[in-house]
């Protein structure tokens, strides 16, 4: 299942999202971890030093590889030149599975050992380089993890947890449609629900799944904000953490020495998560993705590839389940 990690910066997004992120490896299933902020603090809350964060590759730079493998036999698209971020999978495709073994994972992801013999596998945007200063944006960068969610089919105890940038800048791309579970963290503070109101706003009519964790909660005042502000959409709340502190000076005690309350609060996020996997509406998954792609296409797409991006669409495909076990194209 697909889980986003939102929020204003400075909340604990990052923080949050890499203490669930322990919280799943830790019971052995199938993880990967996305860092789609270009600030690339996840590999740091997941351990890794400047020098081991700094050395990920960035997905963005191997943007024509994933164009080529996911493009596969599909002959709807001419070339791998003609996809861009939004291109929806069709006939031929070639799909992503998380615990397989591909060479988009293979170029892009970096195994992160945590705790014994946890792991998961990490994947990076990457940041701004000195030759995109001024002339790139932010989602020039997540178009390779938009265009990997698109051609993802994933099952029931599979995880891809992915850290957005901060604020709602994510909703200039239809990458926000692309989960199961959004997690909103929410300080008890007006800024602190400030972005949950906007992405309440912008989410209403794609039948976006967004939860709020409350983070830094301090006492029943924070916790009554949080309600009157948020209402049946606040999920759990998280408070100080001695294990989060030892952690940010690099220095984490094993993960089983969290706090228990906090704990449990990450055992709520993903049973959440569950739950929404299992109402996942396949269709309208799809039919969200090939909207979004029209979109762009007409746009800016067309213009940019000199192609006509909607005969990309494959009116019979659907992005379902039955697809895990289906052959990948030669």
């Amino acid at each position: 299942m697909k889980i986003a990690f939102v929020g204003k910066g400075g909340s604990g997004k990052t923080t949050l999202s890499s203490l669930f992120i322990r919280h799943l490896a830790a019971d052995r299933v199938p993880v990967i971890a996305v860092d789609a902020d270009i600030n690339q603090h996840l590999g740091a809350a997941l351990g890794l030093d400047e020098a081991e964060t700094a050395a990920l590759p960035a997905m963005g730079a191997h943007l024509p590889l994933i164009k080529e493998y996911l493009r596969g036999t599909n002959p709807r698209i001419a070339s791998a030149e003609t996809m861009i971020k939004t291109t929806p999978p069709g006939e031929g495709s070639r799909l992503l599975r998380i615990g397989e073994e591909n060479p988009i994972l293979e170029t892009c992801a970096r195994t992160v050992r945590l705790d014994e013999d946890a792991a998961v596998r990490l994947m990076a945007t990457g940041p701004f380089t000195e030759s995109d200063l001024g002339v790139a944006c932010y989602h020039s960068k997540v178009g390779a993890v938009e265009l990997c969610l698109n051609h993802l089919v994933d099952g029931p105890g599979e995880y891809v947890v992915v850290d957005m940038t901060a604020g709602s800048d994510s909703f200039a791309s239809g990458m926000f449609t692309r989960f199961d579970m959004t997690f909103l963290v929410a300080e008890p503070t007006r800024k602190g629900v400030s972005v949950y109101r906007q992405y309440k706003e912008y989410a209403r009519d794609f039948g976006v799944c967004l939860k709020v964790v409350g983070n830094k909660v301090q006492g029943a005042d924070d916790l009554d904000f949080l309600r009157e502000e948020v209402g049946e959409d606040l999920l759990t709340t998280l408070a100080h953490s001695d294990w989060v502190r030892a952690m940010e000076k690099g220095r984490p005690p094993l993960f089983e020495l969290l706090e228990g309350p906090n704990r449990e609060a990450l055992r709520t996020l993903r049973e959440a998560a569950d739950g929404a996997y299992e109402r996942r509406d396949w269709q309208r998954y799809t039919r969200q993705m090939v909207h979004f792609h029209l979109k762009n296409a007409e746009s800016w797409g067309n213009a940019k590839t000199g192609a006509d991006l909607a005969a990309q669409v494959d009116p019979s495909f659907v992005l379902d389940e039955r697809l895990l076990a289906a052959p990948q194209p030669a």
